[in-house]
């Protein structure tokens, strides 16, 4: 399972870069799982930032994109 560690000074965005695809898949779904658990548990609607799925989106669809430019 892939870990968000702050303390090594290494952005979330490397980070998410450096996972194999099984990972990134695993951690986005963790990621989904989680909001919806918080989004549930959250009756005072504190909001939250989605910076993480956009990263994790914007590079799955980096990687889909660089599979279909492979010969």
């Amino acid at each position: 399972m892939a870990q968000f560690s702050p303390a090594e000074n290494v952005t979330l965005e490397d980070q998410i870069k450096s996972l194999a695809n099984e990972e990134l898949l695993d951690f986005w779904e963790e990621t989904q799982f989680l909001a919806k658990m918080l989004d549930q548990d959250n009756q005072e609607q504190v909001p939250f930032n989605p910076e993480y799925e956009r990263l994790i989106l914007q590079e799955l669809q980096l990687r889909s994109s660089m599979k279909t430019l492979d010969p």
